[in-house]
């Protein structure tokens, strides 16, 4: 059970990855995602999720350069957008975050949404794995992944992912991935924990947050990490960057985290990895 912001999970390959972190989606480059990832930081953060399609990896390589901390006590993400996927594609794409996040290496390195397209997430992977291999990324992982699309790149991988990151929250708790992902060795991480904000009012989370002395949203990421899954709440508010990780003081009980998890409705903020083709 994570007890700090620093604690952190171990991927099947040994690299240690926080379990809390800031994600950046729908942050502007610029002053906007300088500001948000420089607070996370002076805040004690040390997991930055980043992606090529957001448009802020140089405003995020600006803020870790400016924040001065060493660079091997932060875990840098990012991840391939669909229109690079390709073996050459992936490999040029791969050099261009590096050059706009002023990086020599990645921490973590996501494909991004599991394109239909014939075989192109498996030429995409064995790219990750030769840049793996050459140490320009610690650890591989997917994003979007259902246990069809895992199955399908697992046949012919050399390396299985370390992480992937899905859509998580309440409403949407994916218990059939997060046991295909547990037996396989693969952490699931978070996106979109607090379902883009739609669960903050919800009647028994707030029940739950007011009987702990603590917000919804704190509820939430709290009964992610209790269910081992590694998050990243986005804000740009420093305030709310502070108190996301304000969630290592307490413990939800076990009947806590069975009414959260059965507010379970399937349901999606964000589109369906099968129907998604976006490029």
């Amino acid at each position: 059970m994570p007890k700090s912001l620093q604690d952190t999970t171990t991927l099947h390959n040994g690299v240690e990855m926080p379990w809390l972190g800031l994600g950046v989606f729908q942050v502007e480059d610029g002053n906007e995602v300088i500001h948000s990832v420089k607070s996370a930081i002076k805040h004690n953060y040390r997991s930055i999720d980043t992606a090529a399609v957001y448009g802020n990896e140089t405003g995020v390589g600006q803020a870790i350069k400016q924040s001065g901390l060493p660079r091997n006590e932060l875990f840098i993400t990012s991840k391939l957008w669909n229109a690079e996927q390709g073996y050459e594609s992936t490999l040029k794409a791969f050099e261009t975050t590096l050059e706009r996040l002023g990086l020599e290496y990645l921490d973590l390195y996501l494909i991004h949404w599991p394109v239909p397209a014939e075989g192109k997430f498996k030429d995409t992977w064995k790219a990750m794995e030769e840049l793996y291999k050459d140490g320009k990324i610690r650890a591989i992982g997917v994003s979007n992944f259902k246990e069809h699309h895992l199955e399908e790149l697992m046949k012919d991988a050399e390396v299985v992912p370390m992480v992937n990151q899905v859509e998580f929250h309440p409403h949407l708790i994916q218990q059939s991935l997060r046991d295909f992902c547990k037996e396989h060795q693969i952490q699931l991480e978070a996106w979109s924990p607090l379902k883009q904000g739609k669960l903050l009012d919800d009647p028994t989370l707030k029940e739950i947050a007011e009987k702990h002395g603590k917000t919804t949203a704190q509820i939430i990421i709290r009964w992610d990490l209790q269910n081992d899954v590694v998050t990243i709440p986005k804000s740009t508010k420093e305030h709310r960057i502070v108190e996301n990780a304000d969630v290592f003081d307490f413990e939800l009980s076990q009947a806590d985290m069975y009414a959260i998890s059965g507010l379970n409705k399937d349901e999606r903020i964000g589109p369906d990895p099968d129907q998604f083709n976006k490029v």
